[in-house]
């Protein structure tokens, strides 16, 4: 008996889950383009064999263990490295046991539904984990992971992968990329400029980070404009490893338009430590304008994730680092924090800034609006918390009315869990073809135009979007 239902999420209604079915068959076989995410360079440039079943679903997938740490469990016991190099939990069994026997937890998660798809369509597994299961399951992924075609490069085939973006900062040599080059493999892997380190002044080391940069590119980053240079050099640079994209992750989507005068006396605030909260605030939302204007000179898609109140916890942040599960939504402000921006840049025809929200209140009193009017703006999906069957529904009905489709850039997966890839994208092209199939159910859509727009939703949008 398979893991996963062959009609999830389609509409229950006989007629319209005829019609999502065929709408998702007719796009399920189509490429994989993954333009934003966390996965590791390294794993392609090395190719080597994952180390075992733990490192490959627990460790590194902070939708798994924020969930056990929900319910009592340390990191520690999921083998989460400290910082300090303290001790940590290394036996991948135990780990293992303990995640199976906790796994009922996630029923009804979006988390169970990737990761069953994972487990059924990865690595042939036909019974549910549990505890009474999960010594057959290690030992049937720790057996496949000993065959070359659970390799790396080899899942990248498998998966049907066109193209992945992963996330590198301007300080990173992007090394693992130049191997993958080298390598002569013919996998696109790509990079992401994400330059958080280098624009946030809250960021530990900023200063030390600012002077970095200035060692990397030979530019005199004490000043405002030899810091933009330096940025401008490294964004070529990344360019040169294929990125299209920049990626920021700000707390807020404020954006400032200063005069030089002004950025370069906060710039020397930032760089001397003595920025207030609300300065470090307006300086971020400098740099996203000067973003912008960067990539109207080099093409590049600007993308801003704001929103999310990072490292919340500050026991987790301290023993085990940022992005550890205790990042959590609040509320964001677009229209007011966008305008400076927008005033400045947002009738440019040739730049493309992509807004992700963790706050859906938004979709329709402030995101839809803007896409719907802005050249510049497009829609990115659900993301994080949302990027679940009833998060897709909920944003397509709620900007679908006022931006439409040709405003949103598709799905992009954003994952540190590699096996997850072609199950969150299969979520999403079945969650689509579901609301495709209520347009069509009730006279919104004609079907010959929802087969083409699902076609656009899986892999048209995200390649335009993207420069890909």
């Amino acid at each position: 008996m398979p893991l996963t239902d062959p009609n999830r999420l389609f509409p229950t209604e006989p007629k319209l889950r005829d019609l999502a079915r065929a709408l998702h068959e007719s796009i399920q076989n189509l490429p994989i383009i993954s333009p934003h995410g966390h996965c590791d360079p390294r794993w392609f440039a090395e190719n080597e064999r994952f180390p075992n079943p733990a490192e490959l679903f627990v460790i590194p997938d902070h939708y798994v263990f924020r969930m056990l740490v929900s319910q009592g469990v340390d990191m520690t016991e999921l083998g989460v490295p400290r910082i300090d190099g303290g001790a940590t939990e290394t036996d991948p069994r135990k780990i293992w046991r303990l995640f199976a026997a906790n796994y009922h937890l996630f029923r009804g998660t979006p988390s169970a539904m990737w990761l069953d798809h994972s487990f059924e369509h990865v690595f042939g597994l036909e019974v549910p984990l549990s505890a009474e299961t999960a010594d057959h399951y290690h030992d049937r992924i720790e057996a496949c992971l000993a065959h070359d075609d659970f390799r790396p490069r080899a899942l990248f085939d498998r998966f049907n992968i066109e193209v992945l973006a992963t996330t590198e900062s301007p300080l990173d040599d992007l090394k693992w990329h130049r191997r993958i080059h080298e390598s002569g493999w013919n996998g696109r892997v790509i990079t992401t400029y994400r330059p958080d380190d280098v624009v946030d002044p809250e960021f530990e080391g900023f200063a030390r980070n600012v002077a970095l940069l200035g060692e990397l590119t030979g530019e005199d980053t004490s000043t405002w404009k030899g810091y933009l240079n330096a940025h401008r050099a490294r964004r070529a640079y990344f360019r040169e490893f294929g990125a299209t994209a920049t990626d920021h992750g700000h707390a807020t989507a404020r954006t400032e338009n200063l005069s030089a005068i002004d950025a370069e006396a906060l710039f020397q605030k930032a760089l001397a430590g003595r920025c207030t909260a609300e300065e470090a605030d307006a300086f971020r939302g400098q740099m996203l304008t000067e973003m912008a204007r960067m990539s109207i000179e080099d093409g590049m898609t600007l993308q801003i994730h704001p929103g999310a109140r990072r490292n919340h916890n500050r026991e987790v942040f301290h023993r085990h680092g940022r992005d550890k599960g205790f990042d959590i939504p609040g509320r964001t402000d677009f229209v007011g924090a966008l305008k400076p921006l927008l005033d400045a840049v947002g009738l440019e025809r040739g730049l493309t800034v992509i807004l992700f929200t963790l706050d859906e209140t938004t979709y329709g009193r402030e995101l839809a609006p803007l896409a719907g009017a802005y050249p510049c703006l497009k829609l990115g999906p659900p993301w994080w918390f949302f990027d679940s069957y009833e998060g897709i529904r909920r944003f397509r009905e709620a900007t679908t009315e006022t931006c439409g489709f040709y405003n949103t850039v598709g799905f992009n997966d954003d994952t540190r869990a590699f096996c997850s890839i072609p199950a969150r994208h299969d979520v999403a092209r079945r969650s689509d073809c579901a609301y495709l199939a209520t347009l069509v159910g009730t006279g919104r859509m004609r079907e010959s135009e929802a087969f083409e727009v699902a076609r656009d939703l899986a892999y048209g949008l995200v390649k335009d979007a993207y420069c890909l």
